[in-house]
């Protein structure tokens, strides 16, 4: 027999995404809500990962919340002090009560006035408005290696990486060079034995430019003032990407290629090596990585490069079987490999009204009004949802931006004493023409690759094709002709 709890919204994941939704209810003096954490601890992401050298790839002033400021020990900060600032975030607005772990949700049904929601733990709630906030880079991506399960060594992905994994002097692959990769790769290499990389694509990298902050200026830097002008001045620096991205195929060379390059050359003397790390693909059309200790990682005595000509043909207990370097032995393989932002996006199965499923909704490609909001799901939002990605700065201003609109919905249910709002199909259907018209000016979509930004048929479901500040814009004008409030 299940329990049954009723309150008015339930958050799915615990993660920036649901303790920033969190953090505005309670700022509307909305108290009653539940976050649903799937794991048996809270925080999301910088919780989860504790891979060998895990940090940000934007600046911490701005990959941090608006009016929370902390006194981060570098420009980029590493996982432990990424951590300690959801931990801040959490007791500061006290919501480690309103917190329930190992709390999976499998099922979410619109019932005329509210959703039913199924836990795997047999529980149940009913609640008016669902925000999910489960992130796009939380379902892992398994390469399809044939006979992984048999190999003799550990298997495990980064994302499940844990402090019992034992690394000193032992036989070591990872599989993947992103940007898992990038940063585990040199955080490993002077303990393992022997590091054989396996790089089915080669990656843009640029340099790093990392600064320890010392101590004395960490206090100064997270006051408020100083903190905005800095965040600011961050922002406008980074927001100037979207020209090259989209607008100036110039500027693209002049910002990345070109530094990119020169930083190819100046750390890898090889001419052959060079062309092994070399991409084909214009620069922004992947993620570009950001590291200043790869490229030595790869040249270190330890280190074997297998490049996509050198690729696993599968797997056994004796190890993987290599197309050109034969049988290798290791204790250890690492899949750096990624996520899958389909699955990631919401990871249960969803039923809207007259019983429309959101994977049917869904069939052809993820899409959303305002990457947030659909058609036949009442009271459903998805932070983080299709087409919000940011790939020039911090994923917590889209977050920020979605929450203006979400709380906003809320809003206007409580004004009007309704019960569901929901976006009207013709408002969803010209968003999304919008997005992938817009999409087809940038280097996602015309760049000469294939990304995780991409679903399998080549559409860009990630990425949202402009300016942030404009998204903000379009989340913060509430469009009433758009939505159907009852």
């Amino acid at each position: 027999m299940t329990s049954e709890n009723i309150i008015e919204v339930l958050i799915v994941g615990s993660g920036f995404g649901g303790l920033t939704a969190a953090m505005n209810l309670k700022k509307m003096g909305i108290n009653d809500f539940v976050i649903l954490e799937r794991r048996a601890f809270f925080g999301g992401t910088w919780k989860q990962s504790v891979y060998p050298g895990a940090a940000v790839d934007v600046p911490s002033p701005l990959y941090s919340i608006d009016g929370e400021p902390f006194p981060w020990e570098h420009l980029y900060a590493k996982q432990k002090q990424l951590a300690q600032y959801t931990e801040h975030i959490i007791e500061k607005h006290n919501l480690a009560p309103s917190i329930e772990l190992c709390a999976t949700v499998i099922e979410a049904k619109w019932c005329k006035t509210h959703w039913q929601v199924k836990l795997e733990n047999g529980k149940a709630f009913k609640s008016k408005i669902i925000i999910n906030a489960t992130g796009p880079l939380s379902s892992p991506a398994m390469p399809n290696i044939h006979g992984l399960q048999d190999l003799r060594g550990q298997v495990i992905h980064s994302n499940n990486w844990h402090d019992g994994i034992d690394l000193n002097n032992k036989l070591v692959a990872i599989v993947g060079s992103g940007a898992s990769a990038v940063q585990i790769i040199p955080s490993i290499i002077n303990r393992v034995k022997k590091l054989h990389v396996f790089q089915r694509t080669p990656h843009w990298v640029l340099s790093r430019f990392d600064y320890h902050i010392p101590k004395r200026f960490r206090a100064t830097l997270a006051l408020r003032p100083i903190n905005f002008a800095l965040r600011t001045l961050i922002y406008w620096l980074f927001e100037l990407r979207v020209i090259a991205f989209k607008y100036s195929p110039a500027l693209l060379r002049v910002l990345g290629a070109i530094p990119a390059k020169k930083h190819l050359l100046k750390q890898v003397q090889d001419e052959n090596l060079r062309k092994q790390l070399t991409p084909d693909f214009t620069i922004g059309c992947k993620r570009i990585l950001v590291s200043d200790t790869y490229y030595p990682a790869l040249q270190h005595q330890n280190t074997v490069l297998h490049t996509k000509d050198d690729y696993i043909e599968y797997a056994s207990y004796e190890g993987l079987q290599t197309k050109q370097s034969g049988l290798i032995d290791a204790d250890l393989i690492i899949l750096a490999t990624g996520y899958n932002p389909e699955k990631s996006m919401v990871s249960y199965q969803v039923i809207g009204e007259k019983g429309k499923t959101l994977g049917a909704q869904w069939r052809d490609y993820p899409r959303a009004y305002l990457g947030t909001s659909m058609p036949n799901f009442p009271n459903f939002f998805i932070v983080t949802g299709p087409n919000t990605g940011i790939g020039h700065t911090s994923a917590l201003f889209v977050i920020e931006s979605q929450m203006k609109y979400i709380m906003t919905c809320i809003k206007k249910l409580h004004e009007k004493s309704a019960c569901s709002i929901q976006p009207i199909p013709e408002a969803e259907e010209g968003y999304t023409a919008m997005v992938h018209r817009e999409m087809e000016k940038t280097v996602w979509y015309k760049g000469r690759c294939n990304s995780w930004y991409k679903n399998e048929h080549g559409k860009v479901i990630a990425m949202f094709p402009g300016f942030s500040f404009s998204f903000r814009r379009l989340c913060k004008k509430f469009a009433h002709h758009h939505h159907i409030i009852k």
